[in-house]
């Protein structure tokens, strides 16, 4: 059974690397934007308010869809004062009740989320801006889609931590 959900497991992960490369990406189109958007007002003196937006919007979509891909890495940080001194089972426990957490938490996230774009898509929310980009709604659409990327990784890790838990001594990972 434990290598069963680790295998559910490694299937929702292999899937928030794959988008998180994507966005890592995002962050080179970010820099090219940036320096063309540079360039081109300083060098050219063009100025386009919808090149501009553009930019925080490549940086949202980064910001989005990296958040699952850094706790995919292990990048995220923790507080190691007392969890340091818990020992492996007691460490679990702490990690399979972080997991089931972040997991609610994302799922509530993505709830209220779709509601916010679906609001937005309601109106036909664009750019208040002349010049703006319109559809401004799937920008927003982009949070739903986010969380529920998160919340899949937190399905990941709460199901390798509890094959960690029922799995016999010898199998765990350490």
């Amino acid at each position: 059974m434990a290598i069963s959900l680790i295998k559910i497991a490694d299937q929702a992960e292999r899937l928030v690397r794959v988008i998180g490369h994507v966005a890592a990406w995002s962050a080179v189109l970010l820099v090219l934007l940036v320096a063309g958007n540079v360039l081109g007002r300083y060098l050219l003196g063009l100025s386009s308010v919808a090149a501009q937006e553009l930019e925080w919007h490549l940086m949202a979509f980064g910001a989005l869809f990296g958040m699952a891909y850094g706790i995919n890495q292990g990048a995220e940080v923790r507080v190691d004062m007392l969890y340091e001194r818990f020992g492996p089972r007691t460490r679990l426990i702490v990690d399979l009740l972080s997991t089931i957490g972040l997991l609610v938490v994302s799922l509530a996230l993505a709830w209220f989320a779709t509601r916010y774009a679906i609001q937005s898509h309601a109106m036909n929310e664009g750019s208040p801006d002349p010049g703006g980009l319109t559809h401004r709604y799937l920008l927003k659409g982009l949070l739903p889609v986010a969380f529920l990327l998160l919340a899949i990784q937190a399905a990941g890790m709460t199901l390798v931590n509890i094959a960690r838990l029922i799995a016999p001594a010898d199998l765990r990972p350490e």
